[in-house]
């Protein structure tokens, strides 16, 4: 219960971090890179994978990944560019920390099913992989969307 209690405020923490992350990048362009490094960042994470207590089975990994996935459609919708001059932006969704909070619950409701019957490390496991897998789809989308308008940004100028 400590476990969960202790998870819970760190992924609320994670949460709220994110909400204001995504409010200060709203104020200063866009770019590729600034796009492609969080999730970069995270993949260390993986290194946990090093460790017995965490490793799950392939089935796991893809309903995780899967899991993740799915969840990342509800921040792939909300976000959204904007040309301003010669640079993109992120527009600020209102939508966006209630989704981050919706998604905290999910996530809390889903950590009680499986954790009263898979193992802490490999509980861990899973949410790390569930939340790489939400943030790769999202950035890859968010990517996708930054190139179009950068397209449309060097033909409008040249």
């Amino acid at each position: 219960m400590l476990w969960l209690l202790g998870s819970t405020i760190v992924a609320a923490f994670m949460a709220v971090t994110m909400i204001f992350v995504r409010l200060k990048a709203s104020r200063k362009p866009a770019s590729a890179k600034k796009i492609i490094l969080p999730p970069l960042f995270m993949s260390t994470g993986a290194l946990m994978f090093l460790f017995p207590v965490f490793r799950v089975s392939w089935m796991q990994v893809a309903e995780a990944v899967l899991v993740g996935m799915m969840f990342s459609v509800f921040l792939i919708k909300t976000s959204k560019f904007e040309i301003r001059g010669n640079d993109i932006y992120l527009i600020p969704s209102k939508s966006f920390v209630f989704i981050l909070f919706a998604l905290l619950i999910a996530r809390i409701i889903l950590k009680l099913a499986i954790g009263a019957s898979i193992a802490v490390g490999e509980t861990s496991g899973m949410f790390f992989l569930l939340a790489f897998g939400m943030i790769v789809s999202w950035r890859l989308a968010m990517l996708y969307k930054y190139k179009k308008l950068e397209k449309k940004l060097e033909y409008a100028g040249g």
